[in-house]
């Protein structure tokens, strides 16, 4: 499999550094992206790199058509409209408050000073809309983790300040709503929280939905080594919850994403077959079997999935990621970097070349 991997570096200075990268007779030149000359995923039905969606983890086509609403028409109503009717108690529910307040983020970057100007309006035309006040909170907490200057600066603990107090707001007006406080769970690390502080706020999280993925995976970060917490701790955590929850949630993923938190930053490729390691993954994939196939937080873990089945070479179950979240990139691993697009471009060209040297083509790729 030596190969595989010198195509990974290949892969990386392509997708990575560079623009696509094509030799020619006269020299190296630069390749636009879908030109006729770049790889071209299309073989597999798999969109092109320019065309993923970095805003959400999966498919959602009503989100999709009220922030396409909101940006076209620089007005509120579509996005409250669309939190108002989503139950608050599931996932769906935080992460469309993510994806606006994300947007709401990508606008000021892109405009200081004059972007989101329909969030701002939201607040001020209905104060006591909790969709609204939910959105500013993950908008201010997006600016402090994304936009700030980095974990430790000043302007990083002044804004996570004000989305402190923004989560706390947003919490008044529905109190039985457990998005602030999940909300809230990323706050919490940036501001170290004491255990205490935490342990309270997390008890508000479960007494609403205890069996929120979404809210397991922010509440782990705190618990990690980079954080708070310890390695074993971390474990403890996400060992706790998959062995509690009940048949068919997808809480039995969540060793893997306690494994991804705490992997060292150089390992060796026998990590990837060690014995902590496979059996997250293999907890991940009964879970993403055994789950509804529309629950909101099965792209997440595929996502993932997806990263530790190439670096295992399990080529055929890699694919089957690829096949059921291709399209949309707004997930960890790749919403870490700066280019999630192109970061989930490599694995899944990898995940190609693994597949097809191993006998595997199109056709015999389940559809």
């Amino acid at each position: 499999m030596e190969i595989l991997w010198l195509l990974f570096a290949m892969l990386m200075i392509v997708f990575i550094v560079g623009p696509y990268i094509r030799r020619r007779r006269g020299g190296i030149r630069l390749v636009a992206p879908g030109s006729p000359d770049a790889a071209d995923p299309a073989n597999y039905g798999f969109d092109r790199q320019e065309e993923l969606d970095i805003r959400v983890p999966g498919p959602d086509q009503d989100l999709m058509d009220a922030l396409d609403n909101v940006r076209r028409t620089g007005r509120w109503q579509a996005a409250s409209q669309l939190l108002a009717g989503t139950p608050r108690e599931g996932e769906r529910r935080w992460q469309r408050v993510q994806a606006f307040g994300g947007a709401a983020a990508l606008e000021l970057v892109a405009q200081p000073g004059v972007g989101a100007q329909w969030l701002k309006a939201w607040r001020l035309e209905a104060e006591q809309d909790a969709g609204g006040a939910q959105v500013h909170a993950e908008l201010l907490v997006q600016q402090a983790w994304r936009h700030s200057g980095g974990v430790g600066s000043t302007d990083h603990r002044i804004i996570l300040e004000e989305a402190r107090e923004a989560c706390r707001r947003a919490a008044l007006a529905t109190p039985e709503d457990p998005v602030p406080y999940i909300t809230e769970l990323a706050i919490a690390r940036g501001l170290a929280y004491s255990e205490a502080e935490f342990d309270a706020l997390w008890a508000k999280v479960i007494d609403r939905a205890p069996e929120h993925m979404g809210a397991h995976v922010a509440a782990l970060h705190y618990w990690c080594a980079k954080w708070h917490g310890s390695r074993e701790q971390a474990d403890a955590f996400a060992q706790a919850a998959a062995a509690r929850a009940p048949q068919g949630s997808l809480l039995a993923a969540l060793p893997l994403f306690s494994v991804y938190e705490n992997t060292p930053d150089l390992v060796m490729t026998a990590y990837y077959e060690s014995a902590v390691v496979r059996r997250a993954v293999e907890g991940a994939l009964y879970a993403v079997n055994t789950a509804r196939q529309d629950d909101p937080m099965q792209a997440h873990v595929r996502h993932l999935l997806l990263m530790f089945l190439v670096r295992m070479e399990r080529w055929a179950e890699a694919m089957e990621q690829v096949r059921h979240v291709d399209g949309y990139v707004g997930a960890l691993p790749w919403s870490e970097s700066e280019d999630p697009a192109a970061a989930y471009a490599v694995y899944r060209a990898l995940a190609v070349a693994g597949y097809e040297a191993n006998g595997g083509s199109p056709a015999t790729l389940p559809q």
